[in-house]
């Protein structure tokens, strides 16, 4: 093996502001994805759970339609297809924008709001069908009944497949790449591009995403204990 290792690539010239840009590119375009799923995840969730059959229709759909298409796919069809569908001033607002980021974070967001459906769906389910009974006793609507009762207490009990399902948003984050993102894998790329390292290149974005991973890990594991309600628990679909 005649391979020389020279880790001052990841710092020497560019290559230090290069993996800095791609780490906060990396939580940006997650965290508003993020943000997102959550949103459609709660109200798809929600949906799906209710006694009324089209709404259960509308969020079983949503579901459907948007996890059994590749997020690759997904990647395209919001980069390619949906520029052109709007108007031409919003076309060109976005592109001076960062359109490429855009795309990635709704292909990101719809994606996995509707894996976010699933554990949301779960926790509501895992709750007692009294406590909603109680709720309309008292005289809430159903949407009053979700809103203040079911869905906060849902939120408690699904942290650790919800952790899970965070965790994969960041990790699929890396898939933005085909459309350009400058996040932490175009960067690693580019780095062994430019040094012909790729060993240490990789070595680096490996090791970004872990920590990464790993403290968001930790972080969600101490929300579980602060948030755990004794005697429930949700598992994700």
């Amino acid at each position: 093996m005649n391979y020389q290792f020279k880790w001052s690539v990841l710092w020497s010239g560019q290559s230090g502001s290069w993996l800095l840009q791609g780490v906060i590119t990396t939580l940006e375009i997650s965290a508003l994805a993020w943000v997102l799923a959550a949103a459609l995840g709660i109200v798809s969730g929600a949906l799906r759970t209710v006694p009324f059959r089209p709404l259960r229709a509308v969020g079983t759909f949503y579901v459907e339609f948007f996890r059994n298409v590749p997020l690759l796919v997904w990647m395209f069809f919001w980069y390619f297809g949906v520029p052109p569908l709007l108007p031409r001033a919003a076309q060109d607002w976005i592109f001076n924008h960062g359109a490429e980021f855009w795309a990635g974070m709704f292909a990101l967001g719809v994606y996995h709001g509707a894996r976010m459906s699933e554990v949301i769906r779960a926790g509501i389910l895992a709750i007692p069908r009294t406590q909603f009974e109680a709720a309309v006793a008292m005289g809430l609507t159903t949407f009053q009944a979700y809103r203040l009762v079911i869905v906060p207490i849902a939120l408690r009990l699904i942290v650790p497949p919800a952790t899970n399902e965070s965790l994969n948003l960041l990790k699929n984050s890396s898939v933005a790449l085909t459309i350009s993102v400058a996040e932490l894998t175009f960067q690693t790329r580019q780095i062994e591009t430019y040094t012909a390292k790729a060993v240490e290149a990789l070595t680096a974005g490996t090791l970004i995403y872990l920590i990464l991973c790993v403290g968001i890990a930790a972080v969600m594991a101490r929300v579980e204990r602060r948030f755990a309600i004794p005697g429930l628990i949700a598992r994700g679909g």
